[in-house]
């Protein structure tokens, strides 16, 4: 079903659907501009800061960072870590990449050293493009303490990262050992990067892998989800549910090296015609201001973006009714408040359910669906996409309305797991039904319903968590004996870590002592909330951590209610 080369990048998908024309990436940027040139495709806003670029200025954006990687050095299917928080350049650099016939690795910039240690070694990247300085976060500082300083720009030798050959910064000044940007782009501007450009373009392969999206996984080993040129199917499929046009405005704070952000923020306008307005960051009253002066009309995003802008003080005196609609992953009873709340405050929003391996959202509801279904339902098959939900112990199909494992198949589905076909193989039955470890219910209609997770990962503001990575970690400690994390509510992040630790028969140690010094070596959002202490786990006759009973006393300890405890 899913096979790999040498390099461990996947072979094409058999069945593909030879009457749909297989554009890749970079092309499409050309045939965006070709349709929209003189109409604006970005709007940049940082601070006080707004800059705009038309279809062709992008266009032509694209081709200068396209020939800067080609002067850097960049070779065909090399594989490229992009560690940066939103910005044009990072746009640039997609589409560029693509271009050059690139593996892109979008790096989740709240990650620290031994996060992007991981991805850099694990995807065998040989480029890493970063920024300097990032609001508060010297991001040269970890990449010089992962590299050294001491190195050939041109070509690295560290011995940890062996696929390394350069890294990449976005800066006003130059650090030795890397490149820079800037220069990179004014040596690359002359006409004879033309010609290899053009024939580096014409080369990339549509069914070759464009992202390694890495995800956390259960095994506490993150995931590299390989996904080709396929993304512009299922973008496309979006507009169309979601009747996005060229008079569309996509106002994006969502992250773009996340999935959502990447399909519904980076790759939309270039397939719609729509405008994308992109913030730096999430800040809500920043989001209404925008929502005022550039009149969006479409707005994603988790629980807490939405919660954040209804609850501003701003949010009554703005005015919102551009707004129409826009995806908000809905079906647990959790976020049904929020849900209804935004329909109400602000637009038509439909639900959806999807996963990383799934190319993000295959699932995805209507604006005239009923408001229960856009509040308590995670929307019906997209075009191409099947579903089935099992029992999970037998394999048989469920009843309707009955909850079980939901699994999928359809053509945006990953190629495989980078470097990892045990893993991959294990994902799929012999059917080619991808198991997705999420519990659902399935209506007569089609209509899903997200129910929750057979897996233990957690969701903390919309990122993955798994507990077995923050678990080893844990471990580490001397003085553990026994570490599990859960998730436990919260108001904000509508999930947190909370980590219950047994330790050594004689051993003491403070929450202070255990995690004190994670911040600035792992991602923030994986750091547990609360640590509480135990003389022994709760476990099953079998020996098995009953999690459900700790989720229950940690509720209980930690004062949050007995509606927490139900949602």
């Amino acid at each position: 079903m899913v096979g790999t080369t040498a390099s461990g990048l996947a072979m094409a998908k058999p069945g593909a659907s030879a009457w749909i024309e297989k554009r890749t990436v970079g092309t499409q940027v050309n045939w965006a501009a070709g349709q929209w040139g003189e109409r604006e495709a970005l709007t940049f806003v940082d601070g006080g800061e707004v800059r705009r670029w038309t279809f062709a200025e992008l266009r032509a954006d694209v081709d200068r960072a396209a020939k800067a990687l080609l002067q850097a050095g960049v070779g065909p299917g090399e594989t490229v870590a992009l560690w940066l928080n939103n910005r044009p350049e990072w746009l640039h650099i997609l589409f560029a990449v693509a271009k050059v016939g690139g593996t892109l690795v979008p790096v989740n910039t709240r990650f620290r050293t031994s996060d992007l240690a991981y991805v850099l070694q694990h995807s065998d990247a040989t480029t890493l493009i970063t920024a300097d300085v990032s609001g508060p976060m010297r991001y040269i500082d970890m990449v010089r303490e992962l590299t050294g300083t001491g190195t050939d720009a041109r070509a690295l030798a560290v011995e940890e990262f062996p696929a390394l050959r350069r890294v990449i910064v976005l800066s006003e000044q130059a650090y030795a050992g890397t490149l820079r940007w800037e220069s990179l782009l004014a040596e690359g501007a002359g006409a004879e990067r033309d010609q290899e450009l053009r024939e580096r373009e014409a080369g990339v392969d549509p069914e070759g892998t464009l992202f390694v999206l890495y995800t956390s996984g259960t095994t506490g080993f993150p995931k590299g989800v390989m996904h080709n040129h396929d993304i512009l199917r299922l973008v496309g499929d979006h507009a169309n549910r979601m009747a996005v046009r060229p008079s569309d405005v996509i106002l994006m704070y969502l992250p773009l090296f996340h999935s959502f952000g990447l399909h519904e923020g980076a790759m939309m306008p270039i397939v719609s015609g729509a405008r994308q307005v992109l913030m730096a960051q999430f800040e809500a009253g920043e989001a209404l201001r925008l929502i005022a002066g550039e009149r969006p009309t479409l707005l994603h995003g988790f629980d807490t973006h939405f919660r954040e802008i209804m609850d501003h003080p701003d949010c009554e005196r703005t005015d919102r009714s551009s707004v129409r609609t826009g995806m908000l992953a809905a079906g647990l009873a959790s976020s049904e408040a929020v849900a209804r709340r935004a329909q109400r405050t602000l637009g038509k929003f439909v639900s959806a359910w999807g996963m990383t391996e799934m190319g993000a959202s295959v699932s995805l509801g209507l604006q005239l669906d009923s408001e229960d279904d856009r509040c308590l339902a995670s929307g019906s098959p997209m075009p191409g996409m099947e579903f089935r939900v099992i029992d999970p112990a037998t394999g048989e199909d469920v009843p309707p309305g009955q909850p079980g494992e939901l699994l999928f198949r359809g053509y945006s589905i990953m190629q495989g797991y980078y470097k990892m076909p045990e893993q991959t193989a294990a994902a799929f039955d012999t059917e080619g039904w991808f198991h997705s470890g999420d519990t659902a219910l399935m209506r007569a209609d089609g209509t899903i319903r997200f129910l929750g997770r057979y897996k233990d990962m957690l969701k903390v503001g919309g990122e993955n968590v798994d507990p077995a990575e923050v678990e080893a970690r844990l471990l580490q400690h001397p003085a553990v004996q026994q570490a599990v994390v859960v998730g436990i509510p919260d108001t904000r992040l509508s999930e947190v870590a909370c980590a219950y630790v047994v330790l050594e028969a004689g051993a003491s140690a403070s929450t202070e002592d255990l995690i004190g010094d994670w911040r600035g070596s792992i991602a923030s959002f994986k750091i547990p909330r609360h640590v509480l202490f135990l003389d022994e786990l709760p476990m099953t006759p079998t020996g098995k951590v009953q999690k459900f009973k700790l989720r229950e006393m940690a509720v209980q300890e930690l004062g949050l209610g007995e509606e927490a405890s139900h949602s």
